[in-house]
């Protein structure tokens, strides 16, 4: 049963009508009770960039991910390398370092005890097994047809032969969460689409997420790093003893990632349909251009991008968003899971208890904003042009510069002529002109020092040389810089600017007014590769076919497995059908699917599960300072399941779902069940909710 049918199901037995999204359903309650007291409607609320509560389709509804694209092989399967080394070996080969860092361009890091749905996988041997996180974060390769920095991590964790992908898929314009199986030597690995249900409640944008500094669960931790040391073994090729660097590098790329969703938003949505929304999509995508072009050196708003872009943008978003955008945290409390322990244990179940994430730690609790986009904001316009930027680089960058390049050439040179005066107490001068350029030459350490043509932030310094060969904001070239007319301090300083912005505007142009056209109306993701290879068209050279890309493989999901049987259950069994089957009604171990098989045998793996779901349903009843678990239903998920987290605690059905797991319980132990109780040995402590198999 898919989640749509779940929830009609739901609907249909309860006559509950969901409220859309956790600040929906606060704006909603609001603004009734100002109705009431006859007040003045408080202002709008913003708008999630993407509504926890609704985590879409299963499968993609376009394309498919970059992990299937990137490891198709022959015949519509996968080609998986292994060992785990090969595999991001492979990866990497799409891929630069960046030349001014001595990290590799996939970063990893080894977590033992982590916050993942696979971290009891290896219980209790977490230092043997620990769980491996890898994120690509370098530039493509050059003729590499993926774009992969900040869009494909994998968890691996070789105990479980499990691994855990979350990677882009441009198409549909969102992050696709797949699971790995059987991923051993030997083994025939089957890659699924993951419930994105599960996937949601706790990656709240839809996309991947990370610790906060200083990373106490990963190897960057002395005493996590030293007793991966004491295993003795090679954990696929990663130090087990590192500083905070990669962690540091990860947690970065997961903020960029996270933003992917506001920026496609924008370009869907942001600038409306017609004439207006195409010019505004255009001239979004040339300002991307010209500010990758300068390493993110940006002109001045106003020169940035043209006037009515930036118009049509604010007004349209105006409208739409009224309150703003707003976009969840991707980052989760830093959690170090060896607080106060002096030594490693040796007793199973004490390591064991070593795995219990408290509350306060969770990815499933809720998380506030972390941030909020605002069309009447002052850098609202830069911060959509800034996202753009991110999409527009991949492995046709260099053909691009060079196609530009040659148009450039072809057009008369831009010649900027300023006057130096010596500087004080100095031997250095700063030459300047009536439009506002400026720059500072120190002949003693031969360098340009703050270098600025158009008003835009100063440049690093850089060589004095006759041919620097600088982008400069905009995207022209300094293609030369003579400073023979200068003596002593005093003179003419002569630029040359090769006017490669003037070039891209005449591309631009033919894109706009041509057959490609097409690709800029909204309402659809970013097309960034058909993008690129117009562009390529536009600048004479024409853009080659991708040798060796297979068509992705089959897509397939987690086909789960009903255990509801109209009429042949029990209501108060049925009850956790309604409210619990989004998440544990698939056929994967984790999170526990005890709603999974027969409907006769639900009964008996309810009563396996008990404990732990009395402490999860009772969770929801306290305030959140007195609970040691997150309750379930998640709280993010709530708004689908048309209730929200005050609501849902005083419930009849969430009292209806305890009153029958605790009758379950009196039927074990003779006793009413209590949550003190139960929890005297920790939550680790717990019986599984699924019977440990023979």
């Amino acid at each position: 049963m898919g989640w749509g049918a779940i929830m009609d199901h739901r609907r249909a037995s309860l006559g509950w009508v969901p409220l859309r999204g956790a600040l929906g359903a606060l704006t909603a309650l609001l603004a009734l009770v100002t109705m009431a007291w006859g007040a003045e409607p408080p202002p709008p609320g913003p708008t999630w960039v993407v509504d926890p509560a609704g985590p879409g389709p299963q499968l993609p509804p376009a394309g498919a991910s970059l992990f299937d694209m990137l490891f198709a092989g022959p015949g519509g399967r996968h080609a998986l390398p292994f060992p785990f080394e090969a595999l991001v070996a492979r990866i990497g080969a799409e891929l630069v370092a960046d030349p001014g860092s001595t990290l590799p361009p996939v970063k990893a890091v080894l977590i033992p005890l982590g916050r993942s749905l696979q971290r009891s996988a290896a219980a209790p041997d977490y230092f043997r097994f620990p769980r491996v996180v890898i994120a690509a974060d370098g530039a493509p390769a050059p003729g590499s047809p993926w774009l992969l920095r900040d869009r494909l991590y994998i968890g691996y964790l070789e105990k479980a032969a499990v691994l855990e992908v979350i990677s882009y898929n441009e198409a549909a314009g969102r992050f696709e969460f797949q699971l790995v199986s059987d991923y051993r030597a030997g083994g025939q690995p089957r890659v699924r689409y993951a419930n994105r249900n599960v996937c949601f409640a706790c990656h709240h944008n839809g996309a991947p997420i990370f610790s906060r500094a200083l990373w106490d669960e990963t190897n960057a931790n002395p005493a996590v790093a030293a007793l991966l040391e004491a295993q003795g073994r090679d954990f696929h090729g990663i130090a087990p003893r590192r500083g905070v660097d990669l962690p540091y590098a990860i947690d970065n790329a997961v903020r960029r990632a996270n933003r992917l969703a506001l920026t496609q938003r924008l370009w869907q949505e942001g600038c409306g349909p017609g004439p207006d929304g195409q010019h505004c999509r255009a001239g979004l995508y040339a300002a991307a251009l010209r500010l990758r072009l300068a390493d993110g050196l940006a002109l001045p708003p106003a020169q940035a991008i043209d006037a009515r872009t930036a118009a049509t943008l604010k007004a349209t978003a105006a409208r739409l968003w009224p309150g703003g955008l707003a976009l969840g945290r991707a980052d989760l409390p830093n959690r170090n899971p060896l607080q106060g322990l002096t030594r490693w244990p040796d007793d199973p179940a004490a390591r064991q208890a070593r795995a219990h994430v408290p509350a306060a730690f969770d990815p499933l609790a809720p998380r506030l904003p972390d941030s909020f986009w605002r069309a009447d904001g002052a850098d609202a316009v830069a911060e959509a042009v800034g996202g753009l930027a991110g999409f527009v680089a991949d492995g046709d960058w260099a053909r691009f510069q060079a196609a530009l390049a040659r148009q450039g050439a072809a057009l008369p040179r831009v010649v900027r002529q300023l006057t130096c005066t010596p500087l004080p107490a100095s031997r250095a001068s700063r030459c300047q002109d009536a439009r506002g350029a400026s720059l500072d030459l120190d002949p003693d350490s031969r360098q340009v020092r703050r270098l600025s043509l158009d008003g835009e932030a100063a440049r690093a310094p850089f060589a004095l040389t006759p041919r620097p060969g600088l982008r400069l904001a905009g995207g022209d070239v300094l293609e030369a810089l003579d400073t023979t007319g200068v003596v002593r301090g005093q003179g003419r300083l002569r630029l040359t600017v090769r006017a490669d912005s003037q070039a891209l505007g005449m591309a631009l142009a033919r894109i706009a007014g041509g057959a490609d056209a097409d690709l800029l109306p909204g309402g659809q993701p970013f097309p960034r590769a058909a993008l690129m290879r117009a562009l390529l068209t536009a600048l004479g050279d024409t853009p080659r076919e991708r040798p060796g890309v297979s068509p992705p493989p089959a897509l397939a999901a987690d086909p789960g497995g009903s255990a509801l049987a109209e009429g042949g259950l029990p209501a108060s069994l049925a009850a956790f059908q309604a409210w619990c089957a989004a998440c544990h009604l698939g056929s994967e171990a984790s999170p526990p699917n005890f709603l999974h098989g027969p409907a006769d045998g639900l009964a008996a793996r309810l009563r396996q599960c008990a404990p732990r779901i009395y402490v999860r349903l009772a969770m929801a009843r306290l305030p959140f300072a007195a609970r040691a678990k997150t309750p379930m239903p998640p709280e993010t998920l709530l708004p689908a399941l048309g209730t929200h987290p005050a609501a849902w605690a005083a419930s009849p059905a969430r009292a209806g779902l305890e009153v029958t797991v605790a009758a379950l319980l009196k039927a074990e132990s003779g006793r009413d069940p209590d949550i003190d109780s139960l929890l005297a040995g920790g939550y680790e402590a717990l019986r599984p909710c699924l019977a440990p198999t023979p």
